[in-house]
């Protein structure tokens, strides 16, 4: 009986002073509340600092501290909801408008999120992010001369962006320019030997499997295998790589090798039924 008096002791000096505290004080115990990954308290200090002075400007913060909480949450509808109650405050909040922007993306508005990287271009211009998210979903909607303009003018702020020079390089594969996307490629790829600042094997990875797809494009299958194989000795846990070469193996009636790749792919979280069809053909 003591212990349980204790805890509730305990749990009272923990809830009740939320309710007779200032906003300054609800609002600073919010913010350790999220430092210390308490996401429930953080949301109740926030909404007792709301209820206390609605009115106060400060809001904004609060709304789009309560949003990135709820988006941890998976609650992205009211995380969305709260972002944009912070922006009704603030419009011209950057930090809000890429946090709203790349949740939309999230969960696949792609033309809302272009919108909002767009309002915060217009504010500062030079925003390197929201000119590579721009340019990405300009590219998946098959806008490439606006695509190539955002990862030109990314390039211009930031010439050694490993994302805006892949970014390009898979824009001129779908152009149908392979060449100019091998000459990228090659020169990010050569980097390695340099030892570019802040360069991982994953990212370097990456280009090799990037590199791969160009070739088999251009029906190299010989050197995608080699690069393919490169990516994998690097990151064995890239994906792409696997279903890349299980489908030059299936094309070269190697099935088995084929098969291995494939199954793999589903060991690292493809599902199966993604590749059914696939998986059939190395019978």
């Amino acid at each position: 009986m003591k212990k349980l008096i204790l805890s509730l002791l305990a749990w009272s000096t923990m809830v009740a002073p939320a309710f007779s505290q200032t906003y300054q004080e609800l609002s600073e115990h919010a913010v350790v509340a999220m430092e210390q990954d308490s996401l429930t308290m953080a949301e109740e200090y926030i909404k007792q600092a709301l209820k206390l002075e609605p009115a106060n400007p400060y809001n904004a913060l609060l709304f789009s501290n309560l949003g990135t909480i709820q988006r941890r949450q998976h609650q992205y509808e009211l995380a969305l909801e709260s972002y944009t109650m912070a922006l009704n405050i603030a419009p011209r909040a950057v930090p809000v408008l890429m946090n709203r922007a790349a949740l939309y993306l999230e969960l696949g508005k792609d033309d809302r999120a272009r919108v909002d990287y767009s309002l915060v271009l217009d504010l500062e211009s030079d925003n390197q992010e929201a000119l590579l998210m721009r340019a990405y979903i300009y590219m998946r909607q098959r806008n490439y001369n606006f695509a190539k303009s955002d990862y030109e003018r990314l390039l211009k702020l930031a010439p050694r962006s490993y994302n805006g020079r892949l970014g390009l390089a898979m824009l001129e594969q779908k152009e149908g320019k392979h060449e100019v996307a091998l000459s990228i490629l090659n020169v990010m790829i050569a980097e390695k030997g340099e030892a570019a600042e802040g360069m991982t094997e994953r990212q370097y990875a990456v280009l090799y499997v990037a590199r791969a797809g160009v070739e088999q494009d251009l029906k190299h299958a010989d050197l995608a295998l080699m690069d393919l194989e490169e990516a994998i000795g690097l990151d064995p846990s890239q994906t792409e790589a696997y279903l890349m070469r299980g489908q030059i193996y299936l094309s070269q009636k190697r099935k088995d090798l084929a098969k291995r790749d494939f199954e793999k792919a589903v060991s690292l979280g493809v599902l199966r039924g993604e590749l059914r069809e696939l998986l059939l053909q190395c019978k």
